[in-house]
């Protein structure tokens, strides 16, 4: 390969992947990424009658942060548990790099290097912070039944898992917290615990579910730089979160869900500005000024509505 045809090749890896292949790309619900490392397709979930999610298609952007934001009800936490297996949709389908996560169990996502957080921490309280650690690693040979009585078998492969759960520790300024009970942490620590624990399978994918719910302020801005630095590392962000000034200083792209559909997506400043967005979060006739309503109108349209409903039943 001439030194040429090298450097092309150099510039359009770098140019597609990361925050630098979002430039340019449409900002229209579904729009298509130049890497993207995880896809989704006709993603339905239906709780008898009520629809909670109905995406068409969906794409996340390889090396890059982003954000999936909406109105309470959005059904973005339901999204977030049909793409990492703790739920199944009614339709659909979805992958990662590639590979098909459709009916994968989520203990099998993960090892695939698809990790997520939740809303509200999942730590094992009885447990210290460090054996909270030693658990998110995969591929223990101490796990194994007949293979548990020979420490000779599993004992260099657990000294090395408790070094890099204390580097991850000492990272997230829970070093000293190392043999306490996780029950005893605040919860901005189980927050910075859940994170660090989800590295520990060396993960392309973070997905982290409002990572800021429930966190003291002094935390914060701890948090975020830690977000950051996932994607520092080459690694892929995708979080849920209502705090619209976090999304604004650490996202690349953001995404919005409204009434289970996405319905717009683009760079922050484009989002917040955008009038669909407005409209579903403040409601779509929210500038409207009630002086100027007509009352007849209105009450006629109620009343046709009122008997629509009592006609279908």
């Amino acid at each position: 390969m001439s030194a040429d045809m090298t450097d092309k090749t150099d510039k359009t890896d770098k140019t597609d992947t990361g925050p630098a292949g979002l430039v340019g790309v449409s900002t229209e619900p579904g729009a298509k990424k130049p890497d993207p490392i995880l896809v989704a397709d006709n993603i339905v979930r239906t709780f008898g009658g009520l629809t909670a999610v109905d995406v068409d298609h969906f794409e996340i952007q390889r090396g890059a942060i982003t954000a999936l934001i909406g109105p309470n009800g959005a059904g973005k936490t339901t999204f977030f548990n049909l793409l990492t297996g703790f739920d199944q949709p009614s339709s659909g389908t979805w992958s990662l790099d590639g590979r098909s996560l459709k009916g994968m169990a989520p203990f099998k996502v993960a090892r695939l290097g698809m990790v997520r957080t939740f809303q509200l921490t999942k730590v094992l309280a009885k447990l210290s912070v460090l054996e909270n650690m030693r658990l998110g690693a995969t591929g223990q040979r101490g796990e194994r039944f007949w293979a548990a009585p020979f420490k000779g078998l599993w004992g260099k492969q657990e000294a090395e898992i408790t070094a890099k759960a204390d580097d991850l520790l000492a990272r997230f300024l829970l070093d000293a917290k190392r043999e306490d009970f996780a029950g005893s942490l605040s919860g901005g620590q189980r927050k910075l615990l859940e994170m660090a624990r989800s590295l520990m399978v060396d993960p392309e994918l973070v997905m982290l579910d409002e990572p800021m719910a429930g966190v003291n302020p002094a935390l914060k801005q701890s948090l975020l730089g830690h977000v950051k630095s996932l994607r520092d590392e080459g690694r892929t962000v995708l979080f849920v979160e209502h705090d619209m000034d976090m999304v604004r200083d650490i996202s690349d792209w953001v995404i919005v869900m409204a009434q289970g559909k996405i319905v717009a997506e683009g760079t922050p400043g484009s989002v917040m500005a955008d009038q669909r967005v407005i409209d579903a979060y403040l409601g779509a006739h929210h500038d409207t000024d009630l002086s100027e309503l007509d009352e007849e109108k209105l009450e006629a349209e109620v009343e046709a509505e009122i008997a629509q409903e009592e006609g279908s039943k």
